[in-house]
Order: C-alpha cells, then sequence, then structure tokens
C-alpha cells in the first residue's frame, strides 16, 4: 500500500470528526441560553397579617387561700379536691368545744346583766318619789341614776362578748366565698389547725374568667412601644386586637381575650415587664396554674413580601437580586423580618415598590448578568406556596 494516500485520508478523517465535534456542541448554546431565563416577580405592597407568641401563665380570676380564723383541731372535711363549689357552701369544720363554752358563758351573762339593769332601774324608780316628796335627800336618786348607768354598760359589754362568743364559734365552720373550683388540701381529718398555720386549708380558683400573665423583655417592650399606638401603655392596650391562646397541647382555645393591664416597669430582677390579659372560661376548660402561649395578632397594611428562597446571606447581611429596566441583575442588601409561616420574608428597608427581584436560580448569578426576565403573578406564587 502506498503511504503517501495514507496521510491525507487521516487528514480528512479528523477533519470530519472535528466537524461533528463542533455540530454536537451547537444545542449545548442553545441550553446555556435557556438557563439564562429566570423567574421575576414585581413587588407590591400587600396585606400581612402576623404574630408574636409569649409563654404565659394562667391563674383564676379570683385565687383565695382559704385559712382558719380560730384555733382547733379539723373535723369535718365537706368537699374534696378539685371539686366545683358555690358561694356559702361548706368546705370545712373545726372542732372548737371552748368557744362553746364561751357562747353559753356569754349568755349566762347577758342574763345577769340583765337582771343587774332591772334592779337598777326599779331603785331608781322607787327613789325618785322619795326625793319629790323631800323625804329623802336627791344624792340618793343621783346615785341610783349613776349605779343603772353601770349596769346598763355591763350589759352592752356583756352583749358584745356574746357577739364575739358566737363569731368564734361561726368561724369553726369555714364556707366558700365564691363560686370557684377547690385545690390540694395538705390536712386531713383530725389535724390541728389555726391562723398561724404556715400552709391554708386549701385555696380557692374562681375561674369564670381566667387571668393569662406574660412578660415581655427590654428588647420586646421597645418593639412594643414602636409598633402600636397611643401615647401611655394603656391607650397601646386599647389599640391591640383581640389576642389568642395556644393550650398546652398545642390547640387553639376556641375564645379570644384581651390584654388588660400590664406594668410598665422593667423589673430589676428578671429584666422584664409584666402584662396581663383575660380570658373568658366558662366551660371550665382552662385551669388555675396551668401554662399556655399567648398569642398577640398584628395587620401590615402595606406590606413588600418576597419569598425567603429569593434572598441569601452574605456574611451578616441579607442580599437579593433586582433586575433593571436593562434586563441585568444587582445585588442589594435589605433588612427584613420573617413571617411566622417561614417562607416568606417582611421587607422593612432596601426594596421599594415597583422593583423587580429574581426568584430562581440566584446562585448563578453575577452583578450586571443579563437575563431573560419571566414575569411571575404574584398571585400564583402566594398560591402555590400556601400562603
Amino acid at each position: 500500500m502506498n503511504t503517501k494516500n495514507i496521510f491525507p485520508l487521516i487528514g480528512l478523517t479528523s477533519i470530519f470528526a472535528i466537524t461533528i465535534s463542533a455540530c454536537s456542541q451547537q444545542p449545548a448554546q442553545s441550553t446555556t441560553s435557556e438557563e439564562q431565563q429566570h423567574e421575576v416577580l414585581q413587588i407590591e405592597p400587600q396585606v400581612v397579617h402576623i404574630y408574636t407568641d409569649y409563654p404565659a401563665t394562667l391563674q383564676g380570676e379570683e385565687v383565695v387561700e382559704i385559712r382558719p380564723r380560730v384555733e382547733g383541731y379539723l373535723e369535718e372535711l365537706y368537699i374534696d379536691e378539685g371539686a366545683r363549689v358555690q358561694k356559702g357552701q361548706r368546705l370545712f369544720r373545726i372542732s372548737s368545744p371552748q368557744y362553746e363554752q364561751e357562747l353559753r358563758s356569754a349568755q349566762a351573762s347577758i342574763q345577769t346583766a340583765q337582771a343587774d339593769v332591772d334592779a337598777a332601774e326599779m331603785t331608781v324608780r322607787k327613789t325618785r318619789p322619795l326625793v319629790e316628796k323631800e323625804i329623802i335627800s336627791a344624792y340618793e336618786l343621783e346615785s341610783a341614776q349613776y349605779t343603772l348607768k353601770a349596769k346598763k354598760a355591763a350589759l352592752a359589754q356583756a352583749n358584745a362578748t356574746l357577739a364575739n362568743a358566737q363569731a368564734n364559734l361561726g368561724y369553726t365552720i369555714i364556707t366558700s366565698p365564691a363560686d370557684g373550683i377547690v385545690g390540694t388540701i395538705p390536712y386531713k381529718k383530725g389535724s390541728l389547725v389555726s391562723s398561724t398555720s404556715t400552709s391554708p386549708l386549701t385555696t380557692l380558683s374562681a375561674n369564670k374568667d381566667m387571668y393569662v400573665y406574660f412578660s415581655l423583655n427590654e428588647k420586646q417592650l421597645l418593639d412594643f412601644n414602636r409598633r402600636f399606638t397611643g401615647n401611655t401603655i394603656q391607650e397601646k392596650l386599647k389599640n391591640l386586637p383581640a389576642v389568642q391562646l395556644i393550650l398546652a397541647d398545642g390547640s387553639m382555645y376556641e375564645k379570644t381575650g384581651i390584654i388588660q393591664t400590664a406594668s410598665g416597669l422593667i423589673t430589676t430582677e428578671t429584666g422584664s415587664s409584666n402584662f396581663r390579659a383575660i380570658f373568658p372560661n366558662e366551660g371550665a376548660l382552662l385551669q388555675s396554674g396551668g401554662s399556655a402561649t399567648i398569642r398577640i395578632p398584628r395587620q401590615l397594611d402595606s406590606a413588600l413580601v418576597v419569598p425567603q428562597s429569593a434572598t441569601y446571606e452574605l456574611q451578616d447581611k441579607r442580599m437579593i437580586y433586582t433586575v433593571g429596566n436593562d434586563n441585568r441583575v444587582l445585588s442589594r442588601s435589605i433588612t427584613a423580618t420573617s413571617t411566622n409561616d417561614g417562607q416568606y420574608f417582611i421587607v422593612e428597608s432596601g426594596l421599594t415598590k415597583g422593583e423587580k427581584v429574581v426568584l430562581n436560580g440566584i446562585t448563578g448569578l453575577k452583578d450586571s448578568v443579563l437575563i431573560v426576565p419571566h414575569s411571575v403573578d404574584p398571585k400564583n406564587l402566594t398560591d402555590s406556596t400556601g400562603k
């Protein structure tokens, strides 16, 4: 075989291979062009509902310590722990024989004092005509009248002693001061109790309405004062919407409440300010001493919202790509807070109404890169994310 004809054949084969390779690379250029298309969202103000949660504790509207006012042995327990009671219902009875004896003694003293008064009145009646007839001196009548006054004073004192004895005996029966639910009962039948006992007989929680207590630290209190209108804390509370309550099992309480009071002062010990809300508790679902989370909603009437996926972090900054009229992108720093669903950012600064932001493919972008924008309807975006 002639070697002079081999090399031209090899050259033709190489050229053919290069041509095929070049042809096979042409679709890649088309793919690159497709990658330059990006979804773009035009920013417009919208209404957004957000909320802030705070841990809270529950307490009945009236939590009363039931304590004995007299000393004695606990003789009867008419109720059990957790019982629902009504105002005036019997709770405990204390055995105190000395108060019964004092009552009988006071009643006897009344009779004696009344007899002394009657005798003194009789003496005055007998002495007065004798003085008028000048049979005896006026001194005798004056002395009898003074004696009558002393006897009447003794009768009044005896009546006071009787009333005190009756009250002490009445204190041996302890009744409920209000409607509510009985707490724990640390004492058993036969226990010696008195007004100086360390623990109360029980606690009574009147829970027709339930107080919910929560706290704001110094930073949260500053944010609260900035966000809600009013010259004073009480004025700001009046402008607050109804608040919600999340129970310990994560369920939402069916009734809404209102925040009534706030201390307005930051305590040195805790570094926080205390707030109190009130919720209706007709079904007695809420129990005093329980825990919950109070939720304060807030409506933003003209918020600028962007998906979190359209942003990225650069050092300590939150960044986003905007699109100019020439379809070139530009990175920009924004200040934003997250929505409660964790899918969006509410932009506080760095963007203005009408600007366009890139939604996808931001990892491969650089400033001044020319893209093919594909506008996205904000309604379709929010519908697809379930916002």
